[in-house]
């Protein structure tokens, strides 16, 4: 019997049509193939929502908000006082604005007693988020406190040493509401020019804190015979310290005219920010001085008794920067950053120093006349009872006075305060300015104003640095009970 064999080719039936089995294996390779392109499409779907959700959080934004959405979450960020929002960063190819372009873009009156440290404003080249660098509980507080009742001018300016950061500036002008007396440069210096005075002296003329000079006549007058060398009259010697401390006149005119002279004086003017631009974003007059070739206007301009030396009461609070600051001068800052309507970033501040006043070594020196001010000083009342304040107990704090009448019957006495104030255990420091021009009676002093601004500014920063009652180390607690 022969046999028949079985070819290995896919068996037809005699119609020429696919084999059972043939069709099974087209069935089950066409339900793969749709299993596959499902998953594909589910993880397609999957990857390109991922992509989107991080694309969206690292602020490059898929999604555009419409111009109005943009606008309200604008403001309901400006109710926070922080700086402005890390992911408003400006793309490479978006415009940007310069430090000396800020001028044009705002007007300087929005800046005039703020009380919210931003603001939204829009000019012809669109609408801006502007941050300020004010410390908005201080601002607010200083503005609630400020005593118009006898005052023509009240200008109170609060910043950061280390970074030239305004932190408050708040002003009262009775003719004219709009104005900002903070960057009037129409005040007469009196006698907190003695600051530069004294820095003179201790570089130039090697003075140092219990250097002895001796003097005749009272403390506050200015006679020709008080400059004489020697002295035909009776004299009495103060050190150095004491002298800067209780703002002794004849002193410091003796320095002008015996050891310092036009040159050194007009450096040191100069060095601390006279007759020179300070680079702050709004415009305002430079702090003028004028030294003439009299041995007696040296003793005028060194001792402060003259109404021809004036300076701005920002200009007042840049000087005791310069003090805490170990001697440098850093240009001030009132705009800290600028967005544009779509919320990217087109300004961010940085702190630029100006130049050195005096070296490190001088402003320590300096420092501590200060600080003898407060203590012994023509601070002392104001300050009395700092040792047993909660705040003022823990700071170190240093300031200069300085007060002159008008020369006409305009009952004008100018009345001035800058210093600085330091955490005792830590680096936080601020300085400040303040001059109140008096009416005809007495209204709260520059030197009030003062203590009010470091103690409200401490008393927080303290607050939220301390640590809670139920924080710390419980053994500790425990052996006290």
């Amino acid at each position: 019997m022969k046999i028949r064999s079985v070819s290995r080719k896919r068996r037809r039936d005699p119609r020429g049509m696919p084999s059972w089995m043939t069709c099974q294996m087209r069935t089950r390779r066409t339900a793969a193939r749709r299993r596959l392109a499902r998953k594909a499409v589910r993880y397609v779907t999957t990857f390109l929502f991922v992509f989107i959700l991080i694309y969206g959080i690292t602020g490059e934004a898929v999604y555009h908000m419409d111009p109005a959405e943009k606008q309200a979450a604008g403001q309901a960020e400006s109710e926070e006082d922080g700086p402005m929002l890390a992911h408003q960063r400006s793309p490479e190819n978006s415009p940007r604005i310069r430090r000396e372009e800020i001028p044009g873009l705002l007007d300087d009156r929005v800046f005039v007693n703020l009380k919210k440290p931003a603001f939204d404003i829009a000019n012809g080249k669109g609408t801006y988020r502007v941050q300020t660098t004010l410390d908005g509980d201080l601002q607010r507080y200083l503005l609630e406190n400020l005593n118009r009742s006898y005052a023509r001018y009240i200008a109170i300016v609060v910043m950061a040493p280390d970074t030239g950061r305004v932190l408050a500036m708040v002003g009262y002008d009775r003719e004219d509401s709009r104005n900002n007396p903070c960057l009037d440069s129409h005040f007469p210096a009196a006698s907190i020019f003695k600051i530069v005075a004294a820095a003179a002296a201790v570089e130039k003329g090697g003075f140092r804190p219990d250097s002895s000079i001796a003097y005749s006549g009272r403390k506050y007058t200015l006679y020709k015979f008080q400059l004489e060398k020697p002295s035909k009259r009776a004299t009495r010697s103060v050190s150095f310290k004491d002298a800067f401390a209780q703002s002794i006149n004849p002193v410091f005119g003796k320095l002008g005219v015996h050891h310092l002279g036009r040159d050194a004086l007009r450096e040191y003017a100069e060095a601390f920010g006279f007759n020179r631009s300070l680079g702050f974003e709004i415009p305002f007059p430079p702090s003028e001085i004028a030294i003439k070739e009299i041995p007696y206007h040296w003793a005028e301009i060194a001792s402060g008794f003259n109404r021809q030396t004036r300076i701005s009461p920002l200009h007042g609070a840049l000087i005791a920067s310069a003090v805490e600051n170990g001697g440098s001068l850093m240009a001030p800052i009132l705009v800290d950053a600028i967005a544009d309507n779509a919320s990217r970033a087109v300004y961010q501040s940085a702190p630029s120093p100006i130049g050195r006043a005096v070296s490190s070594e001088a402003s320590g020196i300096l420092r501590g006349l200060m600080e003898e001010t407060v203590a012994t000083g023509t601070c002392r009342k104001t300050f009395r009872k700092a040792d047993r304040d909660p705040v003022l107990s823990r700071l170190r704090i240093g300031g200069k006075t300085g007060s002159i009448n008008s020369r006409d019957h305009s009952y004008r006495r100018y009345d001035w305060f800058v210093g600085f104030a330091g955490d005792k255990e830590g680096d936080e420091t601020i300085a400040l300015s303040a001059i109140v021009v008096h009416d005809k009676f007495i209204g709260t002093k520059a030197r009030e104003y003062g203590r009010m601004a470091i103690r409200r500014y401490f008393d927080r920063y303290f607050s939220n640095s301390d640590p809670s009652p139920g924080d710390g180390d419980i053994d500790t607690a425990q052996e006290t009970l």
